[in-house]
């Protein structure tokens, strides 16, 4: 797992990151929840890992286990998932972004929680279009399977 985490750090595999959401289709979910709900004119994600069928693609703690750079890369990824969630749950109506929460797995002292929630941004505007979301960016303790970001997002639909 290691030596493929460390080839996903160069440039062109970036690139094939980035190719293979929408190679791999929908999101599934992990437990007993929806990848993304229609509710009201909006598309409301779940949170979403930087995940493959072989699971996390790099476990750790932001600036402890990886650096700022490579977690920026890994929120991106997972903001193109919850893309790809919203596209399954409203097809062609998406229309944009306006909220955004990005989770950080962080050792105490860490405080460049905006430098890595931008990679999501940036994959969101880049997929979506628009304006910036509104954004949280929010250390935490731990997250699921050990994922180092993960990202939930509210995105509207045209009517």
């Amino acid at each position: 797992m290691r030596d493929r985490a460390a080839a996903v750090s160069e440039p062109s595999a970036s690139r094939n990151m980035e190719s293979s959401v929408s190679a791999a289709g929908s999101p599934v979910a992990a437990g007993d929840y929806a990848t993304a709900r229609v509710a009201g004119g909006f598309v409301f994600t779940a949170g979403m890992t930087p995940r493959t069928d072989d699971g996390v693609l790099e476990p750790g703690v932001v600036g402890v286990d990886m650096s700022v750079e490579r977690a920026r890369e890994l929120a991106g990824y997972a903001a193109r998932r919850a893309v790809a969630a919203a596209r399954d749950a409203a097809g062609d109506s998406l229309d944009g972004v306006v909220g955004l929460t990005v989770y950080l797995r962080t050792a105490p002292e860490f405080t460049a929680h905006s430098a890595v929630a931008d990679g999501a941004t940036e994959a969101l505007r880049s997929e979506v279009g628009g304006a910036a979301p509104a954004r949280a960016a929010v250390g935490v303790a731990s997250l699921p399977s050990g994922a180092a970001v993960e990202v939930s997002a509210v995105f509207t639909t045209r009517h």
